[in-house]
């Protein structure tokens, strides 16, 4: 048996490691969410948690793990009579990132329950994981649906499985502990506020840690038993802390005033709901039982909102969860100027009169100030980039545009950057700094046509596991989605030759059909950007931004795998390989410079190569290309060569030729159009939408006044 890294030998990381604690003195925290680059013993740390974890007396012989003093009257496994029971070890079940859902909640004998009545059922990693520890590594990777099904019965404390009205439910209490790196995708917001407390963990940058921290790691690999004897006497005094806390829990008090200063917290960050509150209240409880005492204290608040706020705070798109410190502290500090009241006497148990005799939490590194405080300092998300408010004339970027608003055309057949010189450099101007982003929007959904296969997400139509059955098939493997009409029809024909004389219905494993259901499915949306001099002069580039920006917000909203292609000056660059973090492509296009020719061209053929790549490594995933261009291309004509117009035309043939869905988001602005927007859309095969029409409200209008003109009574 594998010899787990105890706890208390783990260096730093005291915010992680409080929080872990909390939740082991109050399952009721709701679990953790652990935020952090590869690579920082997130996973070490939720695996020696549990080991901490004080054993469970449990039913003998029951899958379910039920409490032989309060047994679980729904029990599969059941009913039990109240007695004495069997102690163990609190279990730790991992969810793997590819486990089915099946293998998750379980599954039911469909065959045994039609034909013979009988509740067959097979517990599922929940069971497993009832009244212990659940992990799940690189929860933003897992299927929604399964995400869905996770929190749901963390909430509830119980699990549901249901096939065509047979049902089967069993108590599901676990400490839930989640691990991401947020550079390969965040979750959904509505799925971080499930997450009790949330912590941002980070490699240190003191030389004397991290060089302790590899000194220990190695004292490990070497002899693992004998670097955990070293720890023992540690981590039983840390055992015996939780299990002291978890006694003295019920008798904390959450006064009102303590209620209040919560209140006055959640409300000063504009959190949604209500669960920040309860949350925030049971994290401060955990908190005052952990440093041995029976009162909740402002410094309980305050540490508890520091791991329950941060990634339920409102913030713009794309920001990574944190808290304001300061303004955490003005709160408090107003509510205490407000309401004077001093705290009541703590009585006996003073701060420094810990369960186990120490001074509080100080002893692990994870006290209520010291360990929020730093596990907050870790959250702080580093500064983002200032967006510019565009100027309503366009700013500089439209100065070297003629002042007749007329386009020059070369003698290429494309139309010339304005500010370009002949080398391709943006003119005297030469390279133009970043600008900011515009406002983003809700745009239109862009989808890709026919049916697909690929992951689940919320873009275009495939088939699925989950959605609106279609019809049905038999089963391919494991049978998981019943259709019953068309196993009954399958089954009827042959129940006088196979003998049936009863009531039940006959049926055999040939007769079973599954649904076939259609959902949605998430794409690759790979964005080919136009960066060149002729965008930055003829349309401002922050609304161009803003509008890539949006699409990006649809792609993470839809659960998409994003790319970002740029050309300009000579070339084009990938400036962000194909991934599911779309807060990483964000950042990019915040930083895009502008400037220079417009190598059309080069743009599309790099898009290509890309696709061609990504085909080989997800076969399933279906792209959909958005170019955002003007249309023109202009670049170093070579001697002989086509021009750049009609080698722009080239490689979009080729990409209608490989079948690639694509978008044209037309750029061009001004009295004068030359439409070559719209000409690459049709080499492309694909649509043409203009910025206006990307908003999902402008589509909504045109939809609105269509049937008011069909309609005049509703007009009126």
């Amino acid at each position: 048996m594998t010899t787990t890294y105890p706890f208390s030998a783990i260096v730093g990381m005291d915010g992680l490691r409080l929080a872990l604690l909390l939740n082991a003195v109050s399952p009721a925290v709701g679990g953790v969410l652990v935020r952090g680059e590869k690579g920082t013993a997130k996973s070490t740390a939720v695996r020696a948690i549990a080991a901490l974890l004080p054993e469970v007396d449990v039913v003998a012989g029951c899958r379910f793990s039920c409490d032989p003093a309060a047994p679980d009257p729904s029990c599969p496994d059941g009913p039990h009579e109240p007695g004495t029971g069997e102690a163990r070890p609190a279990r730790m079940v991992e969810l793997p990132v590819g486990a089915s859902e099946d293998r998750l909640v379980g599954a039911l004998d469909i065959e045994r329950a039609l034909s013979d009545g009988v509740k067959a059922f097979e517990p599922g990693l929940l069971a497993d994981a009832h009244r212990g520890v659940l992990y799940v590594d690189e929860v933003n990777l897992l299927h929604d649906h399964l995400i869905d099904l996770l929190l749901d019965a963390a909430a509830m404390g119980a699990s549901y499985v249901e096939r065509e009205g047979v049902s089967v439910r069993h108590a599901a209490r676990f400490l839930l502990v989640g691990t991401m790196n947020p550079e390969e995708g965040e979750l959904r917001p509505q799925l971080l506020d499930r997450f009790g407390l949330t912590v941002e963990v980070a490699a240190s940058r003191d030389t004397g840690e991290r060089v302790e921290v590899v000194r220990r790691r190695l004292a490990y690999d070497e002899d693992p038993e004998g670097f955990a004897a070293r720890w023992a006497a540690d981590e039983e005094a840390l055992r015996e802390r939780i299990a002291a806390a978890r006694a003295l829990l019920p008798r904390v008090g959450l006064g009102d005033r303590a209620l209040r200063q919560i209140a006055a917290v959640c409300a000063g960050f504009e959190v949604d709901g209500m669960r920040a509150d309860i949350v925030t209240a049971r994290t401060a409880t955990a908190l005052a039982a952990w440093a041995g005492r029976t009162d909740v204290r402002t410094e309980d608040v305050r540490g508890a909102a520091l791991l329950s706020l941060p990634h339920r705070r409102r913030r713009a798109p794309f920001d990574a969860p944190g808290l304001d410190e300061d303004k955490l502290d003005e709160i408090l500090r107003r509510f205490e100027e407000d309401d004077p009241e001093p705290d009541p006497d703590p009585g006996p148990e003073g701060p420094g009169d810990g369960p186990d005799g120490s001074d509080g939490p100080d002893d692990t590194g994870g006290g209520p100030q010291e360990g929020a405080g730093d596990g907050a300092r870790e959250q702080t998300p580093p500064t983002a980039p200032e967006r510019s408010v565009p100027d309503q004339r366009g700013g500089e970027h439209e100065a070297a545009e003629r002042e007749d608003g007329s386009a020059r055309t070369d003698r290429d057949g494309g139309a010339a950057d304005p500010g370009e010189g002949d080398g391709g450099t943006g003119g005297a101007g030469g390279e133009r700094a970043a600008v900011g982003a515009a406002e983003p929007f809700r745009t239109r959904r862009l989808d890709v046509p026919g049916l697909g296969e690929g992951a689940a997400g919320r873009r275009s139509r495939a088939r699925s596991a989950h959605g609106r059955t279609t019809g049905a098939r038999r089963p391919r493997g494991t049978l998981s989605a019943l259709h019953l009409t068309a196993t009954v029809r399958a089954a009827a024909p042959h129940q006088r030759t196979r003998g049936r004389s009863g009531p039940g219905l006959l049926v055999r494993r040939d007769d079973l059909r599954e649904a076939v259901r259609e959902g949605r499915e998430g794409n690759l949306v790979l964005f080919v950007v136009d960066a060149s001099g002729s965008m930055a002069a003829r349309k401002r580039m922050s609304a161009i931004k803003g509008a890539v920006l949006s699409l990006l917000l649809d792609a993470y909203q839809r659960r998409d795998k994003v790319g970002l292609i740029t050309f300009r000056g000579a070339d084009a660059e990938l400036a962000l390989p194909p991934t599911s973090s779309v807060d990483a492509a964000a950042v990019r296009l915040e930083r895009l410079p502008t400037g220079g020719r417009t190598p059309l061209a080069a743009g599309l053929l790099k898009a290509r190569e890309v696709l061609r790549v990504e085909r080989l490594r997800d076969p399933a995933r279906r792209p959909l290309l958005v170019v955002v261009t003007d249309g023109r291309a202009t670049e170093a004509r070579r001697s002989g060569g086509p021009a750049p117009v009609e080698r722009a035309g080239r490689a979009a043939r080729m990409l209608a030729g490989d079948g690639v869905a694509s978008v044209v988001v037309d750029c061009e602005s001004g009295p004068v159009r030359l439409g070559l927007a719209g000409a690459l859309a049709g080499e492309l095969r694909g649509t043409r939408v203009t910025l206006d029409e990307l908003r999902a409200d402008s589509v909504t209008a045109l939809v609105r006044d269509v049937r008011n003109v069909s309609n005049p009574r509703r007009a009126a």
